[in-house]
This record gives C-alpha cells, sequence and structure tokens, in this order.
C-alpha cells in the first residue's frame, strides 16, 4: 500500500458546492469554516524578520539560543511554565509535527494512537502516516484502554469544541499515559484563548508536578501573532524526548528558516500585540453568538479557542451547513469532519474580518425574522 492510499481526501474539498452557493449569496461569501487569520502580521514581527533577511547559510535545527530564551520566557511569564530554554526545539508549523510525531517516535502496526473523540483531523492522519492503529478517545481514559498506546494526544483548548480541560483531567491523562510508557502530546494552540475560562498548559506544575517525562506540549504562534504564514511553532517538555527529535529533524532537514525564528522571538517577547489581537476576537465572538443565538442555534462549549460549537435542533450538521451558506451565504465546518460525534453540530471560525464578521451577524438576525 502507497502512503497516499493510507490516507482519506481531504475534507474541506467537500466544501466545494457549499463554497459556491455561499458566493451566489447578494453581497457575497463570509468564510468561517477555516481558522485562517486575516489580521495583518504585527509591525513589530515584520521588521525582525525583515532585519534577519540575510541568511545565506543553513539554520540551526534546533533554534537559535535567543529563541529558545524567548519561547522559554513566554511560557514563564504567561503561562506559569519554566523549562529549560535547552528543551525547546522549533518546528515548521504544528501541523507538520502533529502529523510526523507518531513516525519520529518510531511507531507503526503495532501500535496505537489516541486521540480525542471529537478532533482536529491530523492527529488521525499522523497515525496513519506511522502505519498505526488510530483511536478515538477521551481523556480520562477508561483503565482498560489500548495497552498498545504509544501516542495520546489531548487537545485543550479543543478545535472543534473550544473545551478547556481541568488540571485534574489533565493529571489523569498523564497519570495515565506514564503508566503504560506511553507518549503524552498536548497541542495547546489555542492556550492563549480562554474566555471564560484559564486554560492551563499540561506542563503546569498542577498538572505534571513538575516533572516533564513522558510529556510534550505544542504550541503555535499561528493564531497568537497572525503567522500561520510564517509557519512557527514549537514543542518542549521531557528533554529525552526532545534531544530525540532533534536527531531525527536535524538527519530530515527539519528546519525553521533562520528569518523565521528572528520573527519567533519578536514574537515572543512582545505581549501586546497579543493583547490587542485577542480584543479583536473577542468582539468578533460576540456578534457571531449573537447572530447565532438569534436564528435559533444553540452555542455548546466553545469557553476557549477561535470557533463556536454550534447546533440547531432538527438540523444535522450538513443541513446546517446547506441553510447558511444558501439563505445567509456564510460558509462553517461540519462537525463530522472531527468525529461521528460531531454530527449534529458545525464550527463557527471568528477568524474573518471585522466587516465579514458584522454582514454574517447581519445575515443571521435577517434569518431569524
Amino acid at each position: 500500500m502507497t502512503l497516499a492510499a493510507r490516507l482519506p481526501s481531504y475534507p474541506w474539498d467537500e466544501l466545494a458546492p457549499l463554497r459556491e452557493k455561499a458566493r451566489a449569496f447578494p453581497g457575497g461569501a463570509v468564510d468561517l469554516s477555516i481558522g485562517t487569520p486575516v489580521d495583518p502580521v504585527p509591525p513589530v514581527i515584520q521588521r525582525a524578520l525583515a532585519a534577519a533577511a540575510d541568511a545565506p547559510g543553513y539554520p540551526l535545527t534546533a533554534g537559535t539560543a535567543d529563541l529558545r530564551s524567548a519561547a522559554a520566557g513566554w511560557l514563564a511569564r504567561c503561562h506559569g511554565v519554566h523549562v529549560d530554554p535547552d528543551s525547546v526545539l522549533p518546528v515548521i508549523g504544528t501541523k507538520e509535527f502533529i502529523a510526523w510525531l507518531p513516525v519520529m517516535l518510531g511507531l507503526g502496526p503495532a501500535d496505537t494512537v489516541v486521540y480525542p473523540s471529537l478532533a482536529y483531523p491530523t492527529y488521525d492522519i499522523g497515525a496513519r502516516l506511522a502505519g498505526a492503529a488510530p483511536v478515538a478517545a477521551d481523556t480520562p481514559i477508561d483503565k482498560d484502554g489500548p495497552d498498545s498506546a504509544g501516542l495520546l494526544w489531548v487537545n485543550s483548548p479543543s478545535n472543534p469544541t473550544g473545551r478547556v480541560l481541568p488540571p485534574g483531567q489533565l493529571r489523569d491523562a498523564v497519570v495515565w499515559a506514564r503508566s503504560r510508557g506511553c507518549v503524552l502530546a498536548s497541542d495547546e494552540c489555542y492556550i492563549e484563548l480562554g474566555w471564560s475560562v484559564s486554560p492551563v498548559s499540561v506542563l503546569h506544575p498542577s498538572v505534571c508536578d513538575g516533572r516533564y517525562d513522558g510529556v510534550l506540549a505544542v504550541f503555535s504562534l499561528s493564531k497568537r501573532s497572525n503567522l500561520a504564514g510564517y509557519r512557527a511553532g514549537f514543542v518542549t517538555g521531557d528533554p529525552s524526548l526532545i534531544s530525540q527529535l532533534l536527531l531525527i529533524r536535524r538527519q530530515a532537514g527539519m528546519m525553521v528558516p533562520e528569518p523565521v525564528q528572528a520573527a519567533m522571538v519578536a514574537a515572543l517577547t512582545d505581549d501586546e500585540h497579543a493583547i490587542g489581537q485577542r480584543a479583536l476576537y473577542g468582539a468578533r465572538r460576540e456578534v457571531l453568538i449573537g447572530g447565532l443565538t438569534a436564528a435559533g442555534f444553540r452555542v455548546d462549549h466553545s469557553e476557549a479557542g477561535l470557533y463556536l460549537w454550534a447546533t440547531r435542533p432538527g438540523l444535522d450538521c450538513w443541513a446546517a451547513c446547506e441553510l447558511l451558506a444558501a439563505e445567509c451565504g456564510i460558509l462553517v465546518g461540519p462537525g463530522s469532519m472531527y468525529g461521528p460525534d460531531g454530527a449534529q453540530h458545525i464550527r463557527v471560525a471568528f477568524t474573518a474580518t471585522d466587516e465579514r464578521v458584522a454582514a454574517a451577524g447581519e445575515r443571521l438576525h435577517a434569518l431569524a425574522r
């Protein structure tokens, strides 16, 4: 079997017919289906990138000392997590890391990759790339869960639901993984976007007792700093695992470009732009909550992150997507893309411009009438 044969079709391609319907709506489409940033890259980051543009040599796979220190400083300052800068490893966007982590851990057909029942599809894709068995199961996992688990993913705040796992639940997951010699990897890309609760990192002392053995946490600058186009993220945690991952990434040439590393330093040492961006997202979130509620939708979870997890009685996810595309020109994601448990929900991103979000709000209120 070829590697491509292990993979399903790309899920967002299924939205093409709905995208055309939304575009035909008077005033054009409002695309809330994919959480891609639309606001400008902060000037402080652009300047840092430009200043480092003369970079003719190969970058350091391990990252510059400045980058590792900036990442460790941000974790300590903003999240109460203290890691050795030498245990920070930059990655070429966190999606790349998530997809290839099972391969880098040496997992294969005898192993299981466990991830949430409602989840970002790339956890499943990573298992398939490695030839491992993908298993959807929420934490805390039953004590009789798979002994073959080589990797357990947790994702808090969740994509797609916006649900935040409390420290006790994260702690249970760490205990479960350690008891089986299983690596626990925590996808914390939305950790700075808590709305009604404050997300806690798996590396926080209240979760892991200040011990990082067997634990990794993955962080992204795509949402915090509008750097999706830069492919900028990092992983940290267990020093032994980080050393192994570094060796593999050096051998494979997985290097973050040096100008991007310089931009990451600027992003991680400047909190002001992140506070401003959070305020923009918060305002857009309120507009969409008001519109969806008026249009008969109920918003579930959604206490953090960049999405609203919504349902309308009597409609499955595809019928709800069809309604919004045809009657409002709004494109959203069907919950079933994130697992069978999402069949009654839609995922609504609030990463459109203020003008487009305002248009969506007006259209949703009109639908209610």
